[in-house]
């Protein structure tokens, strides 16, 4: 009796471990086929470039800009895959040789070579005082961001017409109207603000709701200030950009510029590395000293003045401001002055009535100031490759980005700069009226060699300047170029020569090119 409930308890225990044996088995199967679903959902998203991390919230707005070499879009869209593949290499974004460059620019000018460099950081100023920016200065003052928004939006990654990506790159480059009247322009922008206009459809609620939010705060700092009687039209000339107007008040909410970029970038998911040249929260302010003794106080009126219409405009107002950096210490406002830029080209106004002998900044009270530059922007010159001063306006772009402290010296110094390139413009405007090659190349080697410090002494307490050659090795032209240009002359002063096909403006691909011939020269 003992010995069969004894086996008869045996068999049960055998059968009890081969049943637990079944369910771990059936288990371990569940888990197996649970784990191969999800990594094949894992590839798949990773070949349409979207990446999900477990505990990781899905909005992108914050992360780090990622840029795939093939748009996320391209195996979902067989018409835009084949658009893709008709393009130049240069426009799919393939580097020119494995240089990393540091580009000196303006907003305009530099915007259709771009594509030209895959590894490049770009310098900007921020002392635009009219344009889509002014009427911005005018009521909330900070530095100008019209030049950084247009480079932003040129370095929005290629996206298929019905992309999220391309719905936010639409409503960023949308400029109210500048024709319309007072009341419909400010009706549009209040669809924008309150989420209704037709410009929302197609981006999604995180990036949505960040966006408008940047807006809402804008126009709660315009009303602040309601009595400045801000104009969304810009003055009836050039209508500004929501764009801008999203970069102001990030700008305005961070207290930092560099972070407002950062944000814009995120939000666009592009790999933009861009710089202003000075960090500052003030409005910036440039004069030009010409040759005749002649003063001439801020972008606009340096290279497309205000045209004289007889009006009279109000004492100017005058209002506080902190001690912050030596910018902003006294800020002088002109009520409407700044918007009436008239939006003509530079080249179809009358030239100076003297050359420019110097550029150099000035604050509230007129007063010339050193300022320092973006740190970063030092950085940079220790550590890229190839410096390039691009092609645009020379004395309102360029020079900006160079006469600040310690520029010169980190420029002719570097260690890790095997190339300093000049593009030159293919024609002359307002500012360079009759110059010819060689005197972009001294203008730019007199501004650099400008105290813009205490002077360093070298042996004996003799100053210490720099050769052409410190700051300028290549010269690179068009062959079309109106801009005269003496191979033999510019050679003599240490600078080599560069021809290149093309007509009135340079173009990605023979830019690309030439970038790839300088670098092999050097290596």
């Amino acid at each position: 009796m003992l010995w069969e409930m004894e086996s008869k308890r045996r068999i049960w225990n055998k059968m009890d471990r081969q049943g637990e044996i079944k369910i771990r088995k059936k288990r371990e199967k569940i888990m197996r086929k649970k784990k191969k679903e999800k990594e094949k959902k894992l590839r798949t998203n990773d070949r349409n470039g979207v990446r999900i991390s477990k505990g990781i919230p899905g909005s992108s707005v914050f992360d780090l800009p990622i840029q795939v070499t093939n748009p996320p879009f391209a195996t979902a869209n067989g018409a835009i895959r084949d658009q893709l593949s008709s393009l130049s290499s240069i426009e799919r974004g393939l580097s020119p040789g494995e240089a990393s460059f540091l580009i000196i620019s303006g907003g305009t000018g530099g915007n259709a070579l771009c594509s030209s460099f895959r590894n490049a950081c770009y310098v900007l100023p921020v002392s635009d005082d009219g344009g889509s920016s002014s009427e911005i200065i005018r009521v909330l003052g900070g530095p100008s961001v019209g030049d950084i928004r247009s480079r932003l939006i040129r370095l929005i990654p290629l996206a298929a017409p019905s992309s999220p990506l391309d719905a936010i790159r639409r409503l960023l480059a949308y400029r109210l109207p500048a024709h319309a009247s007072e009341t419909a322009a400010r009706d549009e922008w209040r669809d924008i603000v309150e989420g209704r206009s037709i410009l929302w459809k197609g981006i999604p609620i995180d990036r949505k709701e960040t966006i408008r939010g940047f807006l809402v705060h804008f126009e709660s700092e315009l009303l602040k200030r309601a009595h400045k009687n801000f104009d969304f039209r810009n003055g009836r000339k050039v209508a500004a950009f929501i764009g801008n107007y999203f970069l102001a008040a990030a700008q305005g909410f961070f207290r930092s510029l560099p972070s407002a970029i950062f944000l814009f970038s995120s939000i666009t998911n592009s790999q933009a590395n861009i710089l202003p040249a000075i960090v500052t929260n003030h409005t910036v302010t440039i004069a030009a000293e010409l040759e005749d003794g002649q003063r001439l106080v801020g972008q606009c009126e340096i290279s497309h003045p205000i045209l004289s219409t007889g009006l009279a405009f109000p004492p100017p107002e005058e209002v506080p401001s902190s001690l912050i950096d030596g910018i902003g210490e006294y800020r002088i406002v002109s009520p409407r002055q700044n918007v009436m830029f008239e939006s003509l080209s530079k080249g179809t106004h009358e030239p100076l009535p003297s050359r420019i002998s110097r550029l150099y900044y000035i604050n509230g009270y007129g007063m010339e100031i050193h300022p320092s530059p973006n740190a970063e922007f030092l950085s940079n010159l220790a550590s890229r490759d190839m410096l390039v001063y691009s092609c645009g306006s020379l004395w309102t772009s360029v020079m900006p980005c160079l006469a600040l402290k310690g520029v010169a010296g980190s420029i002719a110094r570097s260690l890790a700069l095997k190339a300093k390139v000049l593009l030159l413009n293919a024609e002359n405007d307002r500012e360079t009226h009759g110059y010819t090659a060689a005197d972009y190349i001294q203008a730019i080697t007199r501004t650099l060699n400008t105290s813009h410090s205490a002077h360093t002494y070298g042996l004996g307490g003799a100053n210490t300047t720099y050769p052409i050659s410190a700051f300028i090795t290549d010269l690179v032209y068009l062959q079309g170029t109106q801009v005269s240009v003496d191979v033999n002359q510019i050679t003599s002063l240490g600078v080599r020569c560069r021809e290149v096909e093309g007509g009135s403006r340079f173009d990605a691909d023979s830019v690309a090119l030439v970038m790839r011939r300088i670098w092999a020269d050097v290596n």
